[in-house]
C-alpha cells in the first residue's frame, strides 16, 4: 500500500503536470471505486486544476468550476496506483476487466487513470466541496512531518490508551500516513520491538521515536520525489532495510550489518517484519501463523 512518502511523491509529480491545465475528460470505468454522486465527476469538466495536495494517504486535487472549487479526493489502498500519460488513450475507459477505475484528461493531451489489480477491490473516489467531507479524512491524526507533531504531543499519544507501539503508528486517526512498511522501518532504527506497550515509553524513548519517525518519513519522501510515477513501486522496495526482507541479512539499525536475519510475525492478511538482535534483544518473536501450524 502506498503510504505518505509514496503519496507525497505523487502529489507533487502531478501537481507539477496538472496546475493550470483544463480538465476535459472524466470517465468512470469501476462505479465501485465511486463513493460519492453529488457532484458527479462530470462537474469536473471544464474546471481548472489549482493545487494537487495529500491528507494522510489521501490525494486531492483541487479544481475551480464555474459552480466553485470542487475536490477529486482518492485512496489508493492496497492495490490502486496512478498511470500517467503525456498523451492520454484517446479511447474511452469503459467498465470491463481492465484494472482502469477512474480516468481524467487535460487540455493538452495528457491525463492519469486510477487502477486498482486484482479482485479485491478498495481504491476509493470522492467528489466534494471540501475534503473534510470524506469521512476518513475528518478524523485524520497529525501529520507526522508538520509543526505541531512534536516529541510532547507523541508522548500524549503514547499514554493515552495502551496498545503495541506498531498499531499507534499505523493508526491513521492517530497519526495520518504511515501504514505497514515503515512503522516497520521505524520501530527499526528505534531498536524496539513492534509489540511494545505505549505506555512503557519513557521521555528518552519518546524522543528517539519521534526523531525516528522525522528522519525515515523525510529521507524516504527525498528518495521518492521527483521520480515518475510508475517508478515509485520499486523505489519503496529497494528503500527499504527490514519491510519485506524475511530471510535476509540485517542491515543494521545504525547502518552497520549485525549479523543477524531479518524475520517474520504472519497474520491473516499482513505480515511485519523486524530483526531480533536489533529489536527484541536477540529472542525472536512468535509467529503465530506458524504456531498453529504446528499444533
Amino acid at each position: 500500500m502506498p503510504e505518505l512518502p509514496e503519496v507525497e511523491a505523487l502529489a507533487r509529480y502531478l501537481r507539477g503536470r496538472t496546475v493550470g491545465r483544463t480538465v476535459t475528460r472524466v470517465e468512470v470505468a469501476a462505479i465501485s471505486a465511486l463513493k460519492t454522486f453529488r457532484p458527479a465527476p462530470t462537474a469536473l469538466r471544464g474546471g481548472t486544476v489549482l493545487d494537487v495536495g495529500r491528507h494522510g494517504k489521501w490525494l486531492d486535487a483541487a479544481v475551480e468550476t464555474p459552480d466553485g472549487v470542487l475536490h477529486l479526493v482518492w485512496h489508493l489502498s492496497r492495490a490502486g496506483w496512478v498511470r500517467w500519460y503525456d498523451a492520454l488513450p484517446e479511447r474511452p475507459a469503459r467498465p470491463g476487466k481492465s484494472p482502469i477505475a477512474l480516468r481524467v484528461g487535460f487540455d493538452d493531451g495528457s491525463g492519469f487513470d486510477l487502477t486498482e489489480a486484482g479482485t479485491r477491490k478498495r481504491l476509493a473516489v470522492h467528489v466534494v466541496a471540501a475534503p473534510a467531507e470524506v469521512p476518513q479524512i475528518a478524523t485524520l491524526g497529525v501529520e507526522p512531518l508538520s509543526d505541531a507533531f512534536t516529541p510532547e504531543l507523541l508522548g500524549e499519544l503514547l499514554a493515552a490508551r495502551n496498545q503495541q507501539v506498531k498499531g499507534l503508528l499505523r493508526d491513521q486517526g492517530t497519526i495520518a500516513g504511515i501504514g505497514n512498511a515503515y512503522s516497520d522501518e521505524i520501530l527499526l532504527v528505534t531498536r524496539t520491538s513492534p509489540f511494545a506497550p505505549t505506555r512503557s515509553y519513557d521521555e528518552a524513548r519518546t524522543q528517539r521515536l519521534h526523531a525516528a519517525i522525522r528522519s525515515v518519513l523525510t529521507e524516504a519522501v527525498e528518495a521518492a520525489s521527483g521520480k515518475p510515477a510508475a517508478e515509485l513501486k520499486d523505489a519503496k522496495r529497494q528503500g527499504m532495510r527490514v519491510h519485506g526482507r524475511t530471510g535476509e541479512p540485517c542491515p543494521g539499525w545504525d547502518g552497520v550489518p549485525c549479523g543477524d536475519t531479518v524475520h517474520e510475525v504472519s497474520f491473516a492478511d499482513s505480515s511485519l517484519q523486524y530483526c531480533p538482535t536489533c529489536q527484541t534483544g536477540g529472542k525472536p518473536l512468535a509467529d503465530r501463523r506458524l504456531s498453529r501450524l504446528l499444533r
